[in-house]
Formats: C-alpha cells, sequence, structure tokens
C-alpha cells in the first residue's frame, strides 16, 4: 500500500473529492444572533486568525483575541446508528422501502436539532451488507432474509440524505461477527463464511471470522473497501468487537489456527493482537490508498489496560481490551494508524473501577503528540439506569469535564434511539448547556486539502441568501454567520470565529451553489465562509445586510 500510517503530511492534498448529486434544501436557520454584548467584545480585535491548518494558507490573516468562555467552533458531535438487531436502523424487519428511508430521515433530523454533525450509521453489522456487495449477502436486518434485496441501495441513501443535511456520514463496520447465531448452515448457501468454514469459528453462541486465518483477514478488508470504493464516504469507522468478549466457561476455538499460523510468537495473546493489528493496519493503508481525504477510526472499549497491571494503564480496575479482545488501541494511536480514536468510556463520573474523571484524561495523553484525534463514546443509553445515571445532568457533566481536556475534540453517543426516548431529557440539556451553537467538524491537518476562496452572496428578497462558489475548487458546504446592525470594519472577520455569531451550514449543490433561508430578523448583517470537505474554512464572503 501508498501510505504506511494514516497520519500523513500535509502537502498531500486530496484533489478529486465527490460532492452530493443532489442540492441540499434550505438549513433550518438558528434564531439567536450575534448578541450585542459578544460583538462589543469581538470589536477591540483588530485582525483575523488565520485559516485552520489548511493548504495552501491565506494571506494577511494575523490573530483574533477569543472569548475564553465561547464553544468550540470545531468540534465532533456524532451519534452511533446501529442496525444490528434492529436497534435504530432499520426499525424493525421487512418494512417498504419508504417507510425505511422515512425513518432514517427521522434520525436525521433529530441529529440535526440536536446539534449534531456526523452520523455513524452500520452498514455491515454481520458479514452481511447495507449496499449491493458483490462480497457479501444483503443484510436480514433490512429485509428479516438474509440476501434480500431491500428494493433500493440503502448505503446510497444513508449517504446522500446525510449529506443533504450537512452530516459526516462514517460508516461503521463490525470486521469480523459473522452471525448472532451458531448455526453456519442457516446462512445463506453463497455466503462466504459458508463456502469457507475453515474461517469461522463459534463462540458464545455467535459465529465470528477467525482473525488469525490471513485469507479471512484480507477478506474481510476487500468486502469492506467495496463500500470505500464505491460510495461517498466521510470516514470508515470500526467498534469494539474484535476478538470477541469472553464468556464464562468458553475458550476461543482458534488453537488449530495458532498451530498453524502463530510461528513466531510464543504466546497466544501476542499472536492474536498481532492479527489485529495486522487487519487495522491494512485496513488503514486500503483506505488511504484509495481514499486519503476518508478518515478512518475506531471505538474501543474504554479500558485499554489498568496501571495494575501494566504501567501505562489507567488508573482502574475493570475489563481491559487488550488482554480480553486483543485490541491493543493505545498502539493504533501511536504507530499513527487511526485518524480518531473514539473510546467508549461509558461510565460516570466517580466511578470507582472505572472513573470517567480518569479515563479522559488517560486517553488525552494517549493521544498527545500525535495526528490522532480523540473523540469520546458516550453512553446515552444507561441513562436512566440506577445510581448516578438518575442525574439526566451526567451526560453533560461528562462535557463539562471535556472543556477542560482540549485533547477532547468530540463526542459520539450510543445510540441514536436513546437520544428521542430514555435520553431525551439528558440530550435537551446537553444541547442547552453545550450545543446552542452550531459547530464545523474538526480539521485533520495532516489529511491536507485545500482552503476555498470566499463565495459571494446576494439576498434574493424572500428572506434567503443566493450562495454562490468563489474561483477555484468548489466548496462542500458553506457557514452562515448574522450580526446585529452593520458591523465596524474589520469587527466580522474575527467575529466569525466565534461560533455564537453562526446561524448554520447548508450544502452545496452540484454546481457549487446554495440557498440558506434567514430568520426574519431586521438591521442584520451576513457573512458566509465557504468550507471544504476536510473542513478548511475560508475567509468570509463581503456582507449581506438586510435592513
Amino acid at each position: 500500500m501508498a501510505y504506511p500510517n494514516r497520519n500523513r503530511p500535509s502537502t498531500h492534498h486530496e484533489t478529486s473529492a465527490p460532492f452530493p448529486r443532489t442540492a441540499a434544501p434550505p438549513a433550518r436557520p438558528r434564531t439567536a444572533l450575534f448578541a450585542g454584548a459578544l460583538a462589543a467584545a469581538l470589536a477591540a480585535a483588530l485582525v483575523h486568525a488565520p485559516q485552520a491548518a489548511a493548504a495552501p494558507e491565506p494571506v494577511n490573516q494575523p490573530l483574533c483575541e477569543t472569548d475564553p468562555d465561547a464553544p468550540p467552533k470545531h468540534q465532533m458531535r456524532a451519534e452511533w446508528i446501529a442496525g444490528v438487531q434492529n436497534i435504530d436502523w432499520p426499525t424493525s424487519q421487512g418494512q417498504t422501502p419508504e417507510r425505511q428511508q422515512a425513518d432514517l430521515t427521522d434520525l436525521y433530523d433529530e441529529a440535526v436539532d440536536n446539534g449534531l454533525n456526523a452520523v455513524f450509521v452500520q452498514i455491515r453489522p454481520t458479514a452481511d451488507a447495507f449496499w449491493p456487495s458483490p462480497y457479501e449477502p444483503w443484510s436480514e436486518w433490512l429485509t428479516g432474509e438474509q440476501g434480500g434485496d431491500p428494493g433500493y441501495d440503502p448505503l446510497e441513501f444513508a449517504v446522500e440524505e446525510a449529506h443533504a443535511r450537512n452530516l459526516e456520514f462514517h460508516a461503521w463496520y463490525n470486521p469480523y461477527r459473522v452471525a448472532m447465531h451458531d448455526d453456519v448452515n442457516a446462512l445463506v448457501e453463497d455466503h462466504p463464511a459458508r463456502q469457507n468454514p475453515d474461517w469461522v469459528f463459534e463462540y458464545g453462541g455467535k459465529l465470528y471470522y477467525d482473525p488469525g486465518v490471513p485469507e479471512a483477514r484480507e477478506f474481510v478488508i476487500e468486502a469492506m473497501m467495496h463500500s470505500v470504493e464505491n460510495y461517498d464516504l466521510d470516514g470508515v469507522h470500526f467498534d469494539d468487537y474484535f476478538y470477541p468478549y469472553p464468556v464464562s466457561g468458553e475458550v476461543i476455538p482458534d488453537a488449530a489456527t495458532y498451530a498453524e499460523h502463530g510461528g513466531g510468537f510464543d504466546d497466544i495473546g501476542d499472536w492474536r493482537r498481532d492479527n489485529v493489528d495486522l487487519m487495522v493496519r491494512g485496513m488503514s493503508e486500503a483506505v488511504n490508498d484509495v481514499k486519503p481525504y476518508v478518515k478512518f477510526g475506531i471505538s474501543p472499549f474504554g479500558i485499554w489496560r489498568n496501571s495494575s497491571t501494566d504501567p501505562n494503564g489507567s488508573d482502574t480496575n475493570g475489563s481491559q481490551s487488550y488482554d480480553n479482545q486483543f485490541a491493543d488501541s493505545r498502539k493504533w494511536v501511536l504507530e499513527g494508524w487511526l485518524d480518531y480514536i473514539n473510546p467508549q468510556i461509558y461510565w460516570e463520573i466517580g466511578l470507582p473501577v472505572a472513573d470517567y474523571s480518569v479515563l479522559v484524561p488517560w486517553w488525552e495523553e494517549a493521544a498527545e503528540g500525535t495526528d490522532t484525534h480523540l473523540y469520546v463514546g458516550q453512553a446515552a443509553y444507561k441513562v436512566g439506569n440506577a445510581g448516578a445515571w438518575q442525574d439526566p445532568n451526567e451526560l453533560s457533566s461528562h462535557l463539562d469535564l471535556n472543556r477542560d481536556h482540549p485533547g477532547v475534540q468530540g463526542d459520539v453517543y450510543f445510540s441514536a434511539t436513546s437520544l428521542r426516548t430514555n435520553a431525551r431529557q439528558a440530550m435537551e440539556i446537553v444541547v442547552e448547556d453545550h450545543y446552542s451553537s452550531p459547530a464545523l467538524v474538526p480539521v485533520k491537518e495532516d489529511l491536507g486539502g485545500t482552503v476555498p476562496a470566499p463565495p459571494r452572496v446576494t439576498a434574493n428578497g424572500e428572506g434567503a441568501l443566493e450562495i454562490a462558489p468563489g474561483p477555484g475548487e468548489a466548496p462542500a458546504y458553506y457557514a452562515v454567520y448574522a450580526f446585529d446592525g452593520q458591523p465596524a470594519r474589520g469587527q466580522a472577520p474575527c467575529g466569525i470565529e466565534d461560533p455564537r455569531a453562526m446561524l448554520g451550514t447548508v450544502r452545496a449543490g452540484d454546481d457549487g451553489t446554495a440557498t440558506y433561508t434567514v430568520p426574519q430578523s431586521a438591521d442584520t448583517t451576513y457573512y458566509v465562509t465557504a468550507v471544504h470537505r476536510l473542513h478548511h474554512e475560508s475567509r468570509a464572503s463581503k456582507p449581506e445586510y438586510l435592513p
């Protein structure tokens, strides 16, 4: 493969990223305008901040003073949408295409309402596919019948609808799980696992591809890469399942595989970790070789190792993914194989065995000095459970703590259904406390990309802004900012560095244009920036004043 590490030099620019085929609908505008107090605070700033790690860097943009109380302008805000066992989507098996599509767009609309900017959608839950794959059958979670054609392309629909709402789309895969049962003969006749039974083992009542079989490892990478090559994905995402979680009284049945392929390893645990490392690194290289602008990330179990086991571990006493799933997630970060690490820190603040306030700084330190972003997996599904989770403020308290750790660049919530059911009140508090202003997805400097030219903006006389791209490469989307009155010269360029001035974003259409409906507010000046698909932001447009 072309790149041994995902953390590649910033001189490698994406040049031919695809864009959505349909124009985005008008964004849902935020009604809060750039308040007078904030405007006054920023009026003293005389100069403009540099473009965020983009290349080439615009000139004549010195530093702005920023309000320390301002929320982050770039922050990952995402949710998992699980397909296995119909946890989130599809909500049930055998629905009509129209019902499935409506259910997904409802989830997307709720994500936008909650201030999110990305979705992590499961498209390969059990060695099957949510797209017409030449490698694996249609997923049973779509129709109730493995191999059953759903009547449309769910992945194509899911990507296009996410982008229409300007949500980043991260395709979520489970690499090794084959089935939620243990009968290989219950798989469709042409299933690769059935055709290659030596690739598969049964454990804990489920079927898995054996990570120690080189052919199986190569196959799962090829199967997943088909979607990367053929769809406009923003990210590739694995969860915490590698070798299966331990089941009491059972032993992983891979002794024969170890005997055949374990040469050079005296310890079967080290061999298993190497098998997982080979798959993780192989997927990283494959993604980077085909589409280097697509991000690759993993959400491992929240504890790598305890400090009682390893001096590099965390001050915890829980299950260890290094030893139980044979997932050396810390190594993946340090080796630069990932664009982001998204540990599932699914415990409350103050829990003795696994304290959220202990694990966040541990992961922050693990990622420090690397190019790997850190996003925290949040246990929305636990809200309402006994103890600390009875308090609907627990999730918001996690984000309060994160603000004290600048290495944390966002959060991902498990899962979408919980945000509309048991965690609904908790998420309303998160939105009020932390997500009242929009945020752009964090920029990964080492992925390259370009800074678009400032857009051209005109009011159309019907309460909307007509936005057109500047010269050069068309942007992926636009960010719209509002100021009370007519700001003094030099105020707005620094003002847009504060996301409290941002009304929202809107996706660019095929021709690079967009329409943004603004709130019905008099005496307001609007500025618009153009944003690359990797979230490099242009300078502001010329002002458009609506009296």
